[in-house]
């Protein structure tokens, strides 16, 4: 699966359904530790996953200037 927008990870997340003991800030932090992963893997297309990793880290920032509530918001208004 790849996800390609910052709504989409944010859509993903809320659907996982994983309850309030996973934040969105940890989510979004496994996920790029786990795409980085991947990059180490000859087969794989790098630019997917290059892609994926720019969108988790523009979220994470994000959600460090403005908050974890605020961007849950602003990513739900647009689904």
């Amino acid at each position: 699966m790849v996800i390609k927008s910052t709504t989409e990870y944010v859509d993903f997340f809320i659907n996982l359904n994983m309850g309030e003991n996973v934040s969105l800030l940890s989510f979004l932090n496994n996920e790029r530790r786990a795409l980085k992963g991947k990059l180490e893997y000859k087969n794989l297309e790098k630019e997917p996953i290059n892609k994926g990793i720019e969108i988790l880290e523009q979220l994470i920032t994000e959600i460090n200037k403005n908050g974890e509530k605020s961007v849950l918001e602003k990513y739900q208004k647009k689904v």
